[in-house]
């Protein structure tokens, strides 16, 4: 038998039909039961189902159709404002403001999105997480309203499936797991852990779409330029800075 996160794939069609509350609560409190640093849950979940809110979040995400479609939308924040408001209402100094502690609520946020996304595929839903969400984190600080403190990390739509894709490829557990100590690699083991996915119709497919001639082009030359990378770090790297996630002084 599969176990249920080997079936994982991206979902970006959904049926028109809604997500009952009591399943959404589900989908939360599991994401709330992640595991988190020193017990301090180092971030909140912004749930939308509002279509007045999905369609201004759309264009933070270059206007996908399934931000629409998704009868719930996830925003997943690393937070160190409200464990810091209590910290001060305790007369207790905080100095969660600094980077260091960027990581921490990160790890924390993306904790609690991987058991959101598993709790609502064991409800028969289907998710996508959005990489676009650190290409527009300011647009998003603005739509939902997110004050000093709070940054956006990552974003899951969830709803039912229209239909099923087929699974996408990994790379083999070689490529990724590393007994006792990093193994590095040589040119002889990237060509054998990559032989696989760069001979498949898959990317067959993607070399003609694209006019290229081997698969990382498409990746360094379509997906995610030189040019692109830059500018969404510098963008995201501000952002940080504007809400408070870069002290560097006691």
């Amino acid at each position: 038998m599969i176990p249920q996160i080997e079936k994982h794939r991206s979902i970006r069609e959904f049926l028109n039909k809604d997500i009952s509350s009591d399943i959404i609560e589900q989908i939360l409190l599991a994401a709330s039961r992640a595991s988190t640093t020193g017990n301090m849950q180092l971030y909140s979940i912004i749930a939308t189902t509002s279509q007045e809110v999905k369609e201004s979040l759309s264009p933070c995400h270059f206007n996908q159709p399934m931000v629409k479609q998704a009868p719930l939308v996830l925003t997943f924040c690393a937070d160190v404002r409200r464990f810091s408001m209590w910290c001060e209402l305790r007369d207790a100094k905080p100095v969660y403001d600094n980077f260091a502690w960027f990581i921490n609520s990160t790890i924390d946020t993306l904790l609690a999105s991987q058991n959101a996304a598993l709790e609502a595929e064991a409800n028969g839903l289907g998710i996508c997480y959005l990489g676009t969400t650190i290409y527009t984190a300011s647009k998003i600080c603005d739509v939902l309203n997110l004050p000093k403190g709070v940054i956006p990390i990552t974003t899951i739509v969830v709803g039912y499936p229209k239909s099923t894709p087929e699974l996408t490829s990994r790379l083999p557990l070689e490529a990724v797991v590393h007994y006792d100590t990093y193994k590095d690699y040589t040119p002889q083991l990237i060509e054998k852990l990559w032989e696989e996915r760069e001979s498949s119709e898959e990317t067959k497919n993607l070399l003609e779409a694209n006019n290229r001639s081997n698969l990382a082009q498409v990746f360094t030359e379509d997906r995610y330029k030189g040019g692109d990378n830059i500018a969404i770090s510098k963008s995201y790297f501000d952002i940080l800075k504007k809400q408070g996630f870069f002290n560097q002084e006691q």
